[in-house]
């Protein structure tokens, strides 16, 4: 462990830069050569950036403000709603080079960003955009500066940490897991410790900079906490033991992290040694030992850990061996050279007749009948299918034709419901969109077109009616 201000060991980022610059670089040509649509979330997230707030029915706001001010310079294509992801996993890796340099000098710092920037969840999150993806550059800036604020306890050093904090948790509430995970790091490592003037900064930045969207929350019917507590499951419905929940989500670890990274990680955390890896060991263990336990109790998704990984490419990068270094490096370099060809080439290759990647194509092509039936018919659009309206939305965006979800019974069950509800008592004529077969009280009503739908769609009797507002009422 450095002591200090001691500057850390040069060397490492013109490798780190030119590795995660390749890497980048192809991962945008891809993006913007790609033949995929957006994704229910994506298209979602887009729409959220027209509707600039301080908080979202399901995520806090700072994906929004982020694909609008992209989208504003590079057009609302789909890869651009994407470009965040490359540029910002690319900052984290650099991010986390420095942290790993500082520690552990240019070898560990060039590991931590080469291990980061080719893990498969990070080829993912570069090929799409998510949430996770913007909280990453602030979750490992919260991480480097913490670690700077226990080098040298300036105040500086700890706004700092606490700023980037606030700025993960306004990307994504499991930036949370910052909190024990420095408690618990000030008793494993005291020597780290930032002082409790310091550790007030933190906080003071922290709760500064979430402060908009804490507010914004207490004035919506703390409706994204609730949407969050929704996901969490066993809050609302009790409690089960789902051990092959639990084992689902633990294997599926290897493959989010690398199957090389992941088992080093968790010998890393069993045995941390003294010093810097028991100081990183608990921002990486508590993601992953929260997230197993909630996947016992109810279900997990195999990101919802992610945050376990910008300290634990670290933490890898100071504990592998060389050979084993290269090793997760060849394998994460497997899917991470592999995803950007599947984008590009997609809708092949097929499993089991159907496209490997069909849930992120022929969105936008049911969308562009749709919108073309509304618009001849003079008529708006209602649908219930919130994959449906996610992507009228964001297709339809220059096409003047208006889009209505269903008006909430209680609590909005998502964005469209709560933002764009069917009026009240609207009694004019509206193209219902659904999956079934339709009778408004006279008879079954005919189609009002064929949108023969591929892709994601296949197979799922999407058909548009064309009915009276009363319509919506008596059959609902």
């Amino acid at each position: 462990m450095p002591s200090a201000g001691v500057k850390p060991e040069a060397g490492w980022l013109r490798p780190a830069l030119a590795l995660v610059g390749a890497l980048t670089a192809l991962r945008l040509a891809a993006l913007v050569s790609g033949r995929t649509d957006l994704f229910v979330d994506e298209a979602q997230y887009w729409l959220w950036g027209q509707n600039l707030d301080f908080g979202y029915y399901s995520k806090p706001p700072l994906i929004g403000w982020v694909i609008r001010a992209f989208t504003e310079v590079l057009g609302a294509a789909p890869w651009a709603v994407r470009a965040p992801g490359p540029l910002f996993h690319a900052a984290t890796a650099l991010i986390l080079g420095a942290l790993g340099a500082r520690i552990g000098g240019a070898r560990a710092g060039f590991w931590a960003a080469a291990l980061y920037i080719s893990a498969p969840f990070v080829a993912v999150g570069s090929a799409l955009i998510s949430t996770d993806t913007i909280l990453a550059p602030f979750f490992a800036g919260a991480l480097y500066f913490a670690w700077r604020t226990g080098e040298d306890r300036r105040a500086a050093h700890a706004l700092a940490a606490g700023a980037c904090a606030g700025a993960a948790f306004l990307a994504k509430y499991a930036a949370i897991y910052l909190i024990p995970g420095l408690a618990l790091a000030a008793l494993l490592a005291p020597g780290l410790r930032p002082g409790w003037r310091n550790a007030a900064l933190m906080a003071l930045a922290f709760a500064a900079v979430i402060s908009p969207n804490v507010l914004w929350n207490l004035t919506h019917q703390l409706t994204t906490v609730e949407h969050t507590m929704d996901n969490v499951g066993w809050l609302r419905s009790g409690a089960g033991l789902k051990f092959g929940s639990m084992a689902e989500f633990f294997g599926a670890q290897f493959a989010v992290f690398g199957p090389v990274s992941f088992a080093a990680l968790l010998w890393a955390v069993a045995r941390p040694g003294a010093g810097a890896r028991r100081w990183l060991a608990p921002f990486a263990a508590i993601p992953v030992g929260v997230v197993t336990v909630q996947a016992l109790l109810n279900k997990a998704y195999a990101n919802w850990a992610v945050t376990g990984y910008f300290a634990g490419a670290v933490l890898v990068a100071l504990m592998l061996p060389p050979l084993w270094r290269r090793v997760a490096l060849g394998l994460n370099l497997i899917v991470a050279l592999a995803l950007p060809a599947l984008l590009l080439l997609a809708p092949w290759p097929e499993a089991g007749g159907k496209p490997l990647l069909k849930r992120y194509l022929g969105r936008a092509e049911l969308s562009t009948r749709i919108l073309a039936l509304a618009r001849a018919e003079g008529v708006p659009v209602y649908a219930t299918d919130r994959d449906i309206l996610a992507d009228l939305f964001y297709t339809g965006r220059d096409s003047g034709v208006t889009i209505y979800a269903p008006r909430p019974e209680a609590r909005a069950r998502n964005y469209y419901e709560q933002t764009y509800p069917l009026p009240e008592g609207f009694a004019g004529r509206v193209l219902w969109v659904r999956n079934a077969p339709l009778d408004c009280g006279a008879g079954a009503v005919p189609p009002a077109g064929m949108l023969a739908p591929s892709g994601a769609w296949a197979g799922k009797g999407i058909t548009p009616y064309l009915v009276e507002g009363g319509c919506i009422d008596a059959t609902d």
